[in-house]
């Protein structure tokens, strides 16, 4: 390979971290800012649309996006995401009201599913299976230093200037993403007549955004055995089967039958949606537990779960070395061994642990969560060619971030059922001081509450905390048991060198 071609790739590699940087850091920046953008726009109560409506959007497009960067290149599909997600912002960045907000949101939502789905596929296109390993670990760093930049930009913007620039911050970057894009990616795309599967496409839309808001809307906007609950999975259910029905037939179909009824690419969406579950779980409720029960401040705090975005990127770029020795079923498997010891250690946690043993927990689940995720995902790039990565690719990112979304939901379900059931158990000398909702705890905890009371609230949050504990171990046994289904070796296809035919860049 020409200098001139690794210096093209290092400027896409780097144009695709910084695009990844817009997603990986919004959730995190825009929350910390919640308090005055509510004290701005008002609509408390719609706060919570915020957050998942931006989530919705991303998580059902993904698999849309995937396939239409098979047909008609990765560039234009990257490009018009950055562009839409760039709009949305720019938007938020000038909403007058709450439900303005959400709106453009959702906008937002819309341009990172695509650069959701592309990513991680251009990154297989530019690089060949020995290096994937090492860029898999330069765009997870890119989480790992969003996560401990980005609440404290949006602290800042909040504090200091004003919470619009935590959206008006995406421009400069999203600039320069696109401007390196633009220039440098080439693309040898066979241009032909495609038959566009839109009703395949609308009924995945459907199916996924009716399973994604049942999901959201479950144990807070409505009870789970409620009618709404019961009509939006039945709902989700219908749509699922059409969809299953009208891609058979298809002659272009979104989400080809083949992801789902082959052992290697079902096993490998199952097992990545359960690691879902364990991103979402511990990020939840790991910082809750160390403020509240430990007693750490919000730094310190963060820094527990800092631990866990600091190893991931560094187990995801030594897992090259690994996967080209014992496979890449084998390598996730380690990874699934490392999340099921990580849950070892948050089940024994006391309240009054010591601050080393959470921090060891987030770092054995790091560790494991690097090498699961870019050990299926380089693996599973690496059994198609290039007009099929992309759907592939994203299946792959559609299932972790729909295992987050029911992560959510039923940690966030066990949690306030067990928080609520010891506080209306609570003893008769401190009935008057503990609260009577689960929202209130943390924040009573965080207040002047003293003595027998604050042992009580201390005492509940830490086991329903535990009950989070337990289901990680149990999310951690699972993934295992589903890499077990995963056939051992992952078939190669003969792959041209990097750089060449379709996938040329510069």
């Amino acid at each position: 390979m020409s200098p001139r071609s690794r210096d093209h790739r290092t400027r896409i590699l780097v144009a695709l971290m910084m695009t990844m940087a817009l997603i990986a850091m919004d959730t995190t920046i825009v929350a910390t800012a919640i308090p005055q953008v509510v004290g701005d726009l008002g609509g408390f109560s719609l706060v919570g649309w915020v957050f998942s409506v931006y989530l919705l959007a991303q998580t059902v497009t993904i698999p849309v996006y995937g396939k239409l960067a098979d047909l008609y290149g990765r560039k234009p599909i990257l490009v018009i995401g950055i562009l839409v997600f760039l709009a949305g912002s720019a938007l938020s960045a000038a909403a007058w009201n709450m439900v303005t907000l959400i709106c453009f949101r959702g906008l937002q939502g819309l341009g990172a599913g695509s650069i959701g789905a592309t990513v991680n596929t251009v990154a297989g296109d530019l690089y060949d299976v020995r290096e994937r390993g090492r860029v898999q670990g330069y765009l997870s760093s890119v989480w790992g230093v969003s996560a401990v930049i980005a609440p404290a930009l949006g602290g800042g913007f909040a504090e200091y200037a004003s919470w619009r620039w935590i959206f008006l911050v995406n421009l400069p970057i999203g600039a320069v993403a696109l401007t390196l894009i633009a220039r440098d990616l080439r693309e040898e795309v066979v241009r032909r007549t495609h038959r566009i599967d839109y009703a395949g496409a609308g009924l995945l839309l459907a199916a996924g955004g009716l399973l994604v808001f049942g999901l959201l809307q479950g144990g807070t906007g409505w009870p789970w055995d409620s009618p709404q609950s019961i009509a939006v999975f039945a709902g989700a259910a219908l749509a699922t089967a059409l969809a299953v029905v009208v891609e058979r037939r298809a002659a272009e179909p979104v989400m080809p039958p083949w992801l789902w009824s082959q052992r290697l690419t079902a096993g490998s969406y199952a097992a990545t949606a359960f690691s879902g579950l364990l991103v979402i779980g511990l990020s939840t409720f790991l910082p809750t537990w160390a403020q509240s029960v430990l007693g750490l401040g919000p730094v310190a705090a963060g820094f527990v779960l800092a631990v866990m975005s600091m190893s991931w990127p560094l187990a995801s770029s030594l897992s090259a070395r690994l996967y080209l020795r014992i496979g890449f079923r084998d390598t996730a498997l380690v990874g699934g061994l490392f999340t099921v010891a990580a849950g070892c250690v948050f089940t024994q946690l006391g309240m009054d642990a010591p601050v080393w043993q959470p921090v060891l927990g987030a770092l054995l689940m790091g560790a494991g969560m690097g090498l699961i995720t870019s050990a299926l995902i380089v693996g599973l790039q690496s059994t198609v060619d290039w007009g099929r990565r992309g759907v592939v690719t994203g299946g792959a990112m559609f299932s972790r971030f729909l295992g987050q979304s029911l992560g959510a939901a039923v940690f966030g379900a066990v949690t306030n059922a067990v928080l609520l059931h010891r506080l209306r158990s609570a003893p008769a000398d401190v009935q008057g001081q503990v609260p009577g909702t689960v929202d209130q705890v943390s924040r009573a905890l965080q207040g002047h509450v003293t003595g027998a009371a604050e042992t009580f609230m201390r005492s509940a949050l830490h086991a329903s905390t535990h009950a989070v504990f337990v289901g990680l171990l149990a999310a951690g046994v699972l993934t295992c048991l589903l890499l077990l289904l995963v056939p051992r070796r992952f078939p190669m296809y003969a792959e041209e060198p990097a750089q060449s035919g379709s996938q040329a860049a510069g």
